[in-house]
């Protein structure tokens, strides 16, 4: 068996867009006729110049290969132009088509996926989800109000969620990390204290940042919401400075979690190393796929850290998610989107069950993905999936985030 065709969807969920401005799923065909689907999680140029990297990957490092190599095609690509080293553009496009690769074995073998990385551990896997808007509840308002958060994690609550993040510290910015404005911190002590209110100990409060704080704005942070016991703080400073994340982590009473924007186990033994975090979220179409992301939990089992996967993406990287968690006894919970978009690509082949998703047992993924409805909805538009301010943080008025990237209805 060899791998022969690639094919790659780049997909634009309809509104409101919760998993970013669009998905990038590669499809792989063997001689012998088998399809496999995987999600490259790699935003840092846009979707037409990630086809040709992802191409390039393809037809250098795996064309004509068996799809049972996946160590070597690894070497291969991580050792491209002379470098063996981490490179999240061309990482993120073989962690995608990697995935496929999994998926056209278990296909063959007519197993799961998580039956040929180690066998299943966990039979149902803990999920998490952020905190979206109610049908009700008007944008942007909705991203700076501690009581719309309260009442949509009820709602989370209510439909069997024991998590809940919520991101309320921004802004996201070009600029490095910043301290936090006096009314970002006021903002962060507001959610963390009414959504606890509202949801006392039927849930925990994830509380999330993307990278931007300084290393004592962060600590600030942590001390200020640390009375509500969130279960962790997630990627408090920048990701490329895992010494002062240490720091972090050393004066935080709210454990560190981080990795959604690492690749491979060369940036995330350093975090275990250093005690940086001990809880690990790579985002498996972006850490090297699912061989690389079994080797970075089963890094994290040596520290005593846990693996919660990251996703904001599509469901074809939830469905890798959930094999790996299958498989590995250091899982703490995984990230999830439920949108009706997000289950009709993939046919309902995998469902959030009162708060719990039920590992498949059907062949590769487990899922059944709807071409049709890919190609139905193609991304046209100039933003990358994902997107920082240029502004920088404002000390006098209020910052406002819209979370998510949400497309505009």
């Amino acid at each position: 068996m060899k791998l022969q065709d690639l094919e790659i969807f780049v997909v634009a969920p309809p509104a409101p867009g919760w998993g970013g401005r669009y998905w990038i799923i590669p499809k792989l065909t063997t001689d012998t006729g088998i399809v496999g689907y995987g999600e490259c999680y790699a935003s840092s140029v846009g979707p037409d110049a990630m086809r040709a990297v992802i191409a390039d990957v393809f037809e250098r490092h795996m064309l004509g290969e068996n799809p049972e190599n996946i160590e070597l095609m690894f070497r291969r690509a991580y050792s491209s132009g002379f470098t063996q080293r981490p490179d999240l553009t061309v990482m993120g496009a073989f962690s995608g088509l990697e995935i496929a690769c999994w998926d056209i074995l278990g296909k063959d073998r007519d197993r799961p996926v998580h039956a040929l990385i180690g066998g299943r551990v966990n039979d149902r896997i803990r999920a998490y989800t952020y905190l979206y808007p109610l049908a009700d509840h008007p944008l942007p308002e909705f991203w700076a109000s501690a009581d719309m958060a309260a009442q949509s994690a009820l709602a989370c609550v209510d439909a069997g969620y024991t998590a809940v993040k919520f991101d309320p510290a921004g802004p996201y910015t070009i600029r490095s990390g910043h301290s936090p404005a006096m009314d970002d911190i006021a903002q962060s002590v507001a959610f963390c204290k009414t959504i606890r209110e509202a949801v006392g100990d039927k849930s925990d409060l994830l509380f999330g940042t993307h990278g931007q704080f300084s290393t004592g704005g962060a600590i600030r942070v942590a001390q200020a919401i640390a009375p509500y016991h969130p279960l962790w703080f997630e990627e408090p400073i920048p990701p490329d400075n895992v010494h002062e994340m240490a720091k972090v982590a050393q004066k935080s009473p709210v454990p560190v979690a981080t990795g959604e924007r690492l690749t491979t186990k060369a940036e995330f033994a350093p975090i275990l190393r250093s005690g940086a975090a001990t809880i690990l979220q790579p985002a498996l179409g972006r850490a090297g796929g699912l061989w690389e992301a079994k080797k970075i939990a089963t890094l994290a089992e040596v520290y005593n850290a846990q693996i919660a996967p990251h996703l904001y993406a599509g469901p074809v990287e939830w469905a890798a998610n959930i094999q790996l968690a299958a498989a590995i006894p250091n899982c703490l919970m995984a990230e999830t989107i439920e949108t009706p978009f997000h289950d009709a690509l993939i046919k309902g082949s995998i469902k959030v069950e009162q708060g719990y998703v039920p590992v498949p047992s059907a062949p590769g993924l487990g899922i059944d993905f709807d071409e049709d409805l890919a190609r139905a909805h193609p991304y046209t538009g100039t933003g990358l999936h994902l997107e920082m301010q240029e502004s920088p943080c404002n000390y006098s008025q209020r910052n406002v985030f819209a979370g998510g990237a949400p497309v505009k209805s």
